[in-house]
């Protein structure tokens, strides 16, 4: 049996397939979201602070994309930022997440996207502790957790 990856498949670093998932893919993947996840996922919306379900979870594991079930972050780089979402200093692997200019609301962010299947998942801001200086804000709807 050959595990080398098919000629069109991108892995990251850590060993994840990091291929875009086709749009019809997307959507049979999108059927088992309830509203608030697909507004939130695929029409890149925000939960209000202080709700999501991950918040203020202290298990040890992986916080993983809803859609597509891609690592996004490690529970050890999570923190208490004090803003109402779950935030983290770094990602799991860099080359699992999309950084996208976000212009709207009156501002300048970047929008934090899962590098497969394109879901919005939240934000970056430079304002984290150390090691990184970043603090990535993202909404628990957009998140699974697996419990290590």
């Amino acid at each position: 049996m050959n595990d080398a990856p098919a000629p069109s498949q991108r892995l990251s670093a850590s060993g994840h397939d990091v291929t875009p998932l086709a749009a019809d893919e997307i959507e049979r993947l999108a059927e088992r979201l309830t509203p608030e996840e697909r507004h939130i996922l695929l029409d890149h919306g925000t939960e209000r602070p202080f709700c999501g379900a991950l918040l203020d979870n202290k298990e040890t594991g992986t916080y993983a994309c809803r859609l597509c079930a891609l690592p996004l972050f490690k529970s050890g780089e999570k923190f208490e930022s004090g803003t109402g979402w779950p935030s983290f200093y770094q990602p799991f692997d860099p080359a699992h997440i999309r950084e996208i200019e976000d212009r709207s609301h009156g501002m300048v962010r970047t929008e934090i996207r899962c590098a497969r299947c394109g879901s919005h998942l939240g934000h970056v801001f430079p304002d984290g502790p150390p090691p990184t200086g970043l603090r990535y804000c993202m909404n628990s709807a957009a998140m699974v957790f697996e419990e290590k």
